[in-house]
């Protein structure tokens, strides 16, 4: 799957207009910010498996980037809820939509038989990613 991802990546920065290329780690967190909106950086950092410096390090860049806002908490007013700019919003918007018709384009071109395995084992693979999941959660 790794590889897979690698490879969409890589098509898909050859055809990427000159915007400063982001990191995996940057690219993860905006992600989490766009769907989780008003996250905190400590959530984050657990939701990523990452160490809440490492997280801090990247919303300064993202920030620096003009792809993360930072708003005092509610509650705490040390805290920050993270959110994404338009900007940001817009950019993973156009990367999900480049990302989704290249690999649909890419099933379509496979035989029928290969796609019905590949819907197949979808449902499986989300069971694993859950299972996984569990077990990194575990205290």
């Amino acid at each position: 799957m790794s590889g897979i991802q690698r490879l969409v990546r890589r098509r898909l920065l050859r055809d990427t207009p000159a915007a400063p290329r982001l990191r995996g780690a940057q690219v993860e967190l905006l992600r989490l910010v766009a769907e989780s909106p008003g996250i905190g950086v400590s959530a984050a950092a657990k939701e990523l498996y990452l160490a809440g410096n490492s997280v801090s390090t990247l919303v300064n860049q993202l920030t620096a980037a003009g792809l993360l806002r930072r708003e005092a908490g509610q509650d705490d007013r040390r805290s920050a809820r993270l959110l994404p700019t338009p900007v940001a919003e817009a950019r993973l918007r156009a990367w999900g939509q480049r990302r989704a018709a290249l690999v649909r384009d890419h099933v379509e071109r496979l035989d029928a038989a290969d796609q019905e395995a590949l819907a197949a084992a979808l449902p499986a693979l989300r069971r694993l990613a859950g299972s996984l999941r569990e077990e990194v959660e575990r205290p």
